[in-house]
């Protein structure tokens, strides 16, 4: 049984509006070590091979090229934007599951899912911090910069622990229906937010260098 849910029109179009610009480094600060990027679709490629998903990467991003452009700030915050909706998703299938399963006969199952709810929404909540504070980025290079990203960093490294412990319950839960679809679906979650975490990382790296490159000056 595998359930996937698209990313709702609602949050599609939120997404897209609220892509305004803010300060980045230009792509030459970004990628000087790597093939320099043809078109936006070319820059989200490139860009996505540094994550441990690629493919589902550039699929779940190219989508978004011509807002993103060759941004990487853009990149990094509609990866976090995409992340963060499929693990509101899991969140409420995992709600939906657990009230059927208060009715149900395996208190063990019960238990994993309100505990794996509970991990997902903490992870929700990391998710949406590190989207707000991405929202409020300075310019590259200062030292808020590098604090903020750092902040960032810490809360989606947070809800990708949150979403890879969400599903230790269930390994005292016999094998069915409903343990595959809550592992599956906690496995493909936890891709997003992997693939949105090294592309923060990969930001926060460049911005971390034109600092110090700016201090040797």
């Amino acid at each position: 049984m595998n359930i996937k849910h698209p990313l709702s029109p609602l949050f599609l179009t939120f997404l897209f509006f609220h892509l305004h610009p803010i300060p980045t480094l230009c792509s030459a600060d970004y990628d000087a070590n790597t093939t320099t990027p043809s078109n936006a679709t070319d820059f989200i490629r490139i860009s996505c091979s540094a994550t441990l998903y690629p493919d589902l990467c550039f699929a779940s991003l190219y989508g978004y090229a011509n807002a993103i452009q060759q941004d990487p700030a853009r990149l990094a915050r509609t990866a976090i934007g995409v992340s963060l909706s499929r693990a509101r998703h899991m969140a409420a299938f995992l709600s939906n599951l657990s009230r059927e399963a208060d009715y149900g006969a395996d208190p063990r199952a019960s238990s994993a899912l309100h505990d794996c709810f509970s991990n997902m929404g903490d992870a929700v909540d990391e998710i949406r911090g590190s989207l707000n504070e991405m929202r409020r980025l300075v310019n590259p290079g200062s030292e808020s910069f590098r604090f903020q990203m750092g902040n960032v960093q810490t809360w989606m490294s947070a809800a990708l622990t949150d979403e890879e412990t969400c599903t230790d319950g269930f390994e005292d839960v016999g094998d069915g229906p409903m343990k595959t679809a809550v592992c599956e679906r906690a496995a493909n979650v936890k891709k997003f937010t992997s693939n949105a975490l090294a592309l923060v990382n990969s930001y926060a790296e460049k911005g971390t260098h034109k600092l110090l490159n700016e201090k040797n000056v």
